[in-house]
């Protein structure tokens, strides 16, 4: 099969041939038709996970997929030959990844059948940024009536943490540069999302906005500490980048978001996406034999979400 392969880490993503996996006892065997890149695949490549996960090479990268049931291992129960699904490549070692034809999934979670009304594309797209939104958003308490700053409003994850916020009644506060990132994130939904740019004085934006300090700080991009410094005392703080310092004197409620890609909150979120009350922002598509310019294109910023088509 055509795969991305990394020989070494750090190193450049290359497509060449691979074996296609074997599913395991409780693996699926998905023929991929649709992947996309993340944050975490460009620390894959740079080795900043070295140490952290094991690493089998070639290496190839991916969590993100959406595709076909080619086989099931022993003991599936719940899929069968033909089905459309996809998930998050939820294995403790990397190197089998998803941006590949194939990919061996355990049964057991970061897979779902993708529903009628959501495309292979988005799907393909949804999984690891939708769940990481929809658990970091949970480790904040309930939102409605809240004030909400979602830091980094203009990636894949803040593009949906601003949907699902403001759909659970939050009032949200967003920071992106100003010009088509602030237009990227003013349309996500209709209703009134508040845009402060980033590149300017955060804290005097925010302060202006709310005075007395937000409820709920979800830390994507930027200065933790001066975003935690505007949560009000007894107000909560999520990142996907650090673990946050909680504060006893300030009753602070601290946390890193880990997501977990259930079968629940995917087939949630796919719900979302066929009703059309949540959209997955794909601001460009490569094939996967163009895969390394999408790791480039990621890396140089983009809106949203990159996908990788597969087939």
């Amino acid at each position: 099969m055509r795969a991305v392969t990394l020989a070494q880490v750090p190193g450049s993503p290359e497509v060449t041939e691979a074996q296609v996996p074997r599913p395991e006892a409780g693996e699926v065997l998905v023929k991929v038709a649709a992947s996309s890149v993340n944050g975490f695949d460009l620390g894959t490549v740079a080795g900043y996970l070295q140490g952290m996960m094991e690493h089998r090479f070639p290496l190839i990268p991916g969590k993100d997929f959406a595709g076909t049931v080619e086989a099931v291992g022993e003991g599936v129960e719940g899929f069968t030959v033909g089905d459309a699904v996809f998930g998050v490549v939820t294995k403790a070692h990397l190197g089998t990844g998803s941006m590949a034809q194939y990919v061996a999934v355990p049964a057991a979670i970061g897979i779902a059948h993708r529903p009628d009304g959501v495309s292979v594309r988005d799907a393909g797209a949804l999984g690891l940024a939708g769940t990481a939104a929809f658990d970091g958003l949970a480790l904040l308490g309930p939102l409605e009536g809240r004030t909400v700053l979602i830091s980094g409003a203009t990636g894949g994850v803040g593009a949906i943490a601003v949907q699902l916020a403001v759909a659970r009644g939050a009032r949200v506060i967003a920071t992106a540069g100003s010009g088509s990132e602030s237009g990227f994130v003013s349309a996500l939904t209709d209703a009134e999302v508040t845009v402060v740019d980033y590149l300017q004085d955060v804290t005097a934006q925010v302060r202006a906005i709310a005075p007395d300090g937000v409820d709920a700080v979800l830390h994507l991009a930027g200065d933790l500490a001066e975003l935690t410094a505007l949560t009000r005392d007894g107000g909560a703080v999520a990142s996907a980048l650090t673990v946050p310092e909680s504060s006893e004197d300030r009753k602070l409620q601290a946390a890193m978001i880990r997501s977990n890609p259930t079968a629940d909150t995917l087939s949630t979120l796919a719900g979302q996406v066929a009703s059309g009350s949540l959209k997955v922002s794909v601001n460009s598509e490569f094939d996967l034999e163009r895969a390394p310019e999408a790791f480039a294109a990621f890396g140089a910023g983009t809106l949203g979400k990159i996908a990788i088509t597969v087939a």
